[in-house]
This record gives C-alpha cells, structure tokens and sequence, in this order.
C-alpha cells in the first residue's frame, strides 16, 4: 500500500486538489478547450503544448496572456483569451463527492485540513468560491505562493500555517507518487491516492 501511517490518526491533513478532491477532466472537456483554441485536429499536440508551460503559469511567472501565446505560438485577443481562460478553469471545477463525504466526516471531528495545491491564479480565485472551501482550515495554491510542488517550499508553507503540529502527525494526500515523495522526505506522513475514498478515509479517520 502506498501508505504511511501509524496506529493513529493524524492531527491535521494537507491535501491536494485536482485528482483527489477535484476530478480529472473528460476527454469531452479536452476538446472543447482545443476547439477554442482552433487545435481540435490533434488533441494529444494540444496537451503537449498545454503542459509545456504550466509550471510557470502555475507558479504565477507568466499572465494569462502570456501563457496562452506561448501555448498558441500566437497572443490571443482578448474576446478569445476570455474564452480559453472559462473552458481551462471549467475543467478543473468538478469534484468527487465520495470524497466529498470523508471531508464533511473530517470536518465534522474538527480536524485540521489545508488545502495545497498547483493551480493558475484565476482557477484558484474560482476554487474559493465553492462550497467546499469552508471545510478547508486554508487554501494555499502555488500562484499564490509563487512556487509548485514537489519543491518543498510549498510543503513548508502549508506546516508554517498549520503552527505546532509535527511534520509525523502531519498526512499528506496527492495522486502524484513525486508529490508525495518531496513530503516524506520533510517527515510528513503520505497517503498517494489512487481514486478509492476507502483508503482516504482510513488514513484521515482510521478506527481506533
């Protein structure tokens, strides 16, 4: 199991968004963001660009305008840069209920959660809009912090908020086995989660 623990629960969580709370976009959601972009024909050319320069735009080094010349090889107007910016955001919105339930469980014992995660600025002024962040103790997302996991500043930020809580009675929750690493090796404890709610629940609330 992917899992490190002991044989009690932690004392606060840190977790990530997309892939655990959030859900992964469709491949229908893929294509409406390349047919905005007129690059429909080869979806998987599309992604490469997609990726090519995310780390930074997540990071908050590049705007918004230049992030997409640089996926588009051209500088949007900005009618179309509106448009890429709704169908990107929209594919990262969707969340699992199932884990949904753990963390209304979670935060019902009053156990401390901190949501970290590597996301663009405008994405995360829409993530704080929802519902769920009440259940979240704060928010932390790398444009913000101006820097992406796995670099452990971004795990050290999350700690500084969470005061006087040891690194060891800390769980650290990401679908990225790298992400999950960079956490162990500053003493968190790790769960990397492959989508089953069961083993989220029992790292956060094992039985006693």
């Amino acid at each position: 199991m992917p899992l490190t623990t002991t044989h009690t629960g932690p004392d606060a969580v840190i977790l990530d968004y997309n892939g655990v709370l959030g859900v992964q976009p469709t491949t229908t959601q893929w294509l409406r963001l390349a047919r905005t972009a007129t690059w429909e024909a080869d979806l998987a050319a599309f992604q490469n660009a997609f990726w090519s320069a995310r780390a930074l735009y997540d990071a908050g080094q590049l705007s918004d305008q230049a992030y997409w010349a640089q996926v588009l090889g051209f500088h949007p107007s900005r009618h179309l840069l509106r448009e890429l910016r709704a169908a990107d955001t929209n594919m990262w919105i969707t969340t699992d209920d199932r884990v949904l339930r753990v963390l209304h469980r979670a935060h019902q014992t009053g156990l401390p959660m901190v949501l970290l995660s590597n996301a663009p600025a405008h994405l995360s002024d829409v993530l704080d809009t929802h519902d769920w962040r009440r259940l979240m103790t704060h928010t932390l997302y790398s444009a913000r912090l101006e820097v992406c996991k796995p670099d452990p500043a971004t795990y050290q930020h999350a700690l500084n908020i969470l005061g006087s809580v040891q690194p060891e009675r800390v769980l650290f929750v990401d679908d990225r086995a790298d992400n999950c690493s960079a956490a162990r090796r500053l003493g968190l404890r790790t769960l990397h989660y492959t989508g089953l709610p069961a083993d989220l629940e029992a790292a956060m609330l094992p039985s006693e």
